[in-house]
């Protein structure tokens, strides 16, 4: 499924030099010319070439580490994705290295390059596996299973939610109470998730006579929950109810709220999705579409330690789960009972 490990014979073959110079010149040692140490890294890179970091044990080959690469670590639905991760792998006497990479395809593909030799198998959450052959053409030859990544060509076991899905209970959820316009917030424009939870808002909203859908930037975080709550304001008619394609953006768009005066849900409604832990605790609680992000994570690591063990590639296989509606105040329920009262204009 992935191509050839390239060694640092090969490196040391393509920029003309011993494999010792390609060895200090990788580690940083003093003795190599500035000239041959720039020409092995230029072809090192070139190559791909990772170097393994530490030999496996001789006897079982078995590093007891699992690599994990996500697109961030900053925000809770990552934290709670890694704490179940990471309780099942201190149960199996499994230790944890992780990576992630910011929103940049090349730093994943040296993230994913640099395990080679440092893990028995991988954890992938990869936005950029819809480029073809970016897995293939950058994953070591290990174990994998994948989170929430959409592939090219199924060839990984992946377990994913179903954003679509659960994007369509919770417009429809809106709608049910009466409200007739609603703003989305949506997440990054590579997310897979987030284009999956566009389009179930879209097919609800299109499924539905008599009602409008207005669509707002976001980045799954605050900051951009806030700037979008902002621009939500400004309209000349503001929405009945705002769905925020992820929690940290809808407490965002709370706080925007706050700010101008608006009660939360008498003036306008709010709803978000993963029901991160603190999504109960603030005030008012907000309505969310559960996914089980520690759970994700822990099954995630079950399927590749089964398969660590077995010793063998895994068929694709897709584990899908469904996220389930929690109704909380923010979402309200008086527009459903009583006639809507007219809105003041903030335009």
């Amino acid at each position: 499924m992935g191509r050839q490990a390239v060694t640092i014979r090969d490196v040391a073959r393509e920029a003309n030099v011993s494999v010792a110079t390609v060895s200090r010149a990788l580690n940083g040692h003093s003795n190599v010319a500035e000239p041959v140490r720039r020409q092995v890294l230029e072809v090192a890179n070139r190559l791909r070439y990772s170097p393994h970091a530490a030999a496996r044990s001789l006897s079982s080959r078995s590093t007891q580490t699992v690599g994990v690469v996500l697109p961030d670590v900053h925000g809770e639905f990552f934290s709670e994705l890694i704490r179940g991760i990471d309780s099942l792998a201190r149960t199996s006497g499994r230790h944890l290295l992780l990576s992630s990479y910011h929103g940049d395809p090349e730093e994943q593909a040296a993230a994913l390059r640099a395990m080679r030799g440092r893990v028995d198998g991988l954890l992938v959450m990869s936005p950029y596996a819809g480029q073809p052959g970016f897995l293939a053409e950058n994953l070591p030859q290990l174990p994998v299973v994948l989170i929430n990544t959409q592939q090219d060509a199924p060839a990984w076991p992946v377990f994913e939610v179903d954003n679509h899905a659960g994007a369509l209970a919770m417009t429809r959820h809106l709608l049910s109470l009466g409200h007739r316009h609603l703003a989305f917030v949506g997440g990054p424009e590579h997310n897979h998730d987030a284009r999956e939870r566009l389009r179930g808002f879209r097919d609800a909203i299109a499924a539905q006579e008599g009602v409008r859908g207005s669509e707002f930037d976001g980045e799954f975080d605050e900051a951009s929950g806030h700037r979008a709550g902002g621009q939500i304001l400004a309209l000349a008619q503001r929405p009945d109810a705002v769905f925020a394609a992820n929690d940290m953006m809808a407490l965002g768009c709370l706080y925007a709220f706050a700010q101008a005066g608006l009660a939360v849900p008498d003036d306008i409604a709010l709803a978000g999705f993963d029901d991160i832990p603190l999504a109960r605790f603030v005030h008012p609680s907000l309505t969310t579409m559960r996914v089980s992000i520690a759970e994700l994570g822990a099954s995630a690591l079950k399927r590749l330690l089964v398969q660590i063990d077995a010793d063998e590639a895994a068929a694709a296989e897709r584990h899908v789960l469904t996220p389930e509606l929690v109704v909380r105040q923010s979402s309200g329920g008086r527009a459903a009972t009583a006639p809507a009262r007219k809105k003041r204009s903030d335009g």
